[in-house]
């Protein structure tokens, strides 16, 4: 069901979509996906499962099962506020599984709440407006992090691995890993990749696998990690946060706080196959149903579309014209221009970058495909 109202919330969001390119990127036929649209169409969401959960049943505006509803509700969704709170019920309206005929407004609920015993006075002053920036377009940035480990019940790890769209706040992947090696991440991003297409830009912290935290203080220029080569052949541009600044990743430090409270802390797992289970089913209700605060309310889904950038078979050659002087990086990462040999580091090593003057003379760049890795005076 969370798959059907990913793929529906997509298509209607009013961005540029190639169909039958979501098609296969949701595994499903064109057939298919007409279908679920075409109901959806007919009489939205509640006419995509078999039978709607909610009660129907009550034909009566009685304030006391109004009441119960919304406490009914908040129970379920401790972490929830007012505003939320009644944008699902008018919602749940819409679709026609809420019984009544009035939604009550923001102060009542909170009311509601409050006087059930519902509240909780610390999260009530942590939650302040705040101002936001975010990108313009889908998959112009997307944010990668590890969210720290927790200990399952068999005793080992589970390490999840976020992806975040930073405009919508879509959520692209919620990985339950065993481990953070190159191996893990690289396996993760290609399914996203194959399922959303490829980002503009992917922005990280400094720390291993994804960024290098050790600089080539020697010779004045940073080391790139096996992630940020393999990015960099995909023309995505890698971009790191200022070391011991996570505001840098304000919404993805904001979306593993939200993780936390309304996944870690409500579950034991018992390994790493119950972690993905209920991280997907988390993961459906973040993007399709709970509403989003700097989103006007609105679900990340409604404002998310995958990028028209597909994900390669096979990784595309790298070429410079003829602005460029070729050279290959040779053992222990360094290069021969004009008789001396300067380090681009080893992570380079067999591959060719392309070398190019500055207008400050004596001055050249050198890139690896369109990544400028370090300058270099003659």
């Amino acid at each position: 069901m969370g798959q059907k109202i990913e793929f529906i919330l997509i298509v209607e969001s009013g961005k540029k979509v190639n169909f039958s390119n979501l098609c296969n990127r949701f595994r499903i036929s064109r057939k298919t996906g007409y279908k679920w649209l075409n109901r959806y169409k007919k009489g939205g969401i509640k006419e995509l499962p078999d039978k709607s959960r909610r009660p129907r049943n009550s034909p009566h505006r009685y304030r006391k099962e109004i009441e119960k509803y919304v406490v009914d509700l908040r129970k379920d969704e401790m972490e929830w506020g007012p505003k939320k709170l009644r944008r699902i019920l008018l919602r749940d309206r819409e679709k026609g599984t809420y019984p009544f005929e009035i939604v009550p407004c923001r102060n009542t609920i909170g009311r509601m709440i409050k006087r059930n015993g519902l509240t909780d006075p610390i999260l009530s002053e942590q939650s302040k407006p705040c101002q936001h920036f975010e990108y313009d377009e889908p998959n112009d940035l997307w944010q990668i992090d590890f969210k720290g480990y927790f200990s399952m019940l068999n005793q080992s790890s589970c390490h999840p691995f976020v992806i975040l769209d930073d405009h919508s706040r879509f959520n692209i992947g919620l990985y339950a890993c065993s481990d953070q090696k190159n191996n893990t991440v690289k396996m993760h991003l290609i399914e996203a990749f194959e399922k959303y297409g490829l980002p503009d830009r992917i922005l990280s912290d400094n720390g291993s696998p994804w960024g290098s935290c050790k600089q080539e203080i020697e010779y004045s220029f940073r080391s790139f990690s096996e992630i940020e080569k393999w990015l960099i052949r995909l023309s995505i541009k890698p971009i790191h946060g200022r070391p011991y600044h996570p505001q840098t990743q304000g919404k993805e430090e904001r979306f593993n706080r939200t993780f936390k409270l309304e996944v870690l802390r409500r579950n034991n797992f018992k390994d790493i196959d119950h972690c993905q289970d209920c991280f997907n089913m988390w993961r459906d209700k973040y993007n399709c149903i709970r509403p989003h605060e700097s989103l006007n309310l609105d679900v990340p889904a409604s404002h998310y579309s995958p990028s028209l950038r597909s994900y390669p078979s096979v990784l595309p050659t790298v070429e410079y014209d003829d602005s460029y002087t070729v050279r290959k990086v040779m053992n222990k990462g360094v290069i021969s221009f004009k008789g001396i040999e300067y380090k681009v580091g080893s992570g380079f090593i067999g591959d060719y970058v392309g070398i190019k003057p500055t207008n400050r003379d004596g001055d050249y760049e050198v890139f690896f495909c369109n990544q400028l890795i370090r300058t270099i005076r003659k």
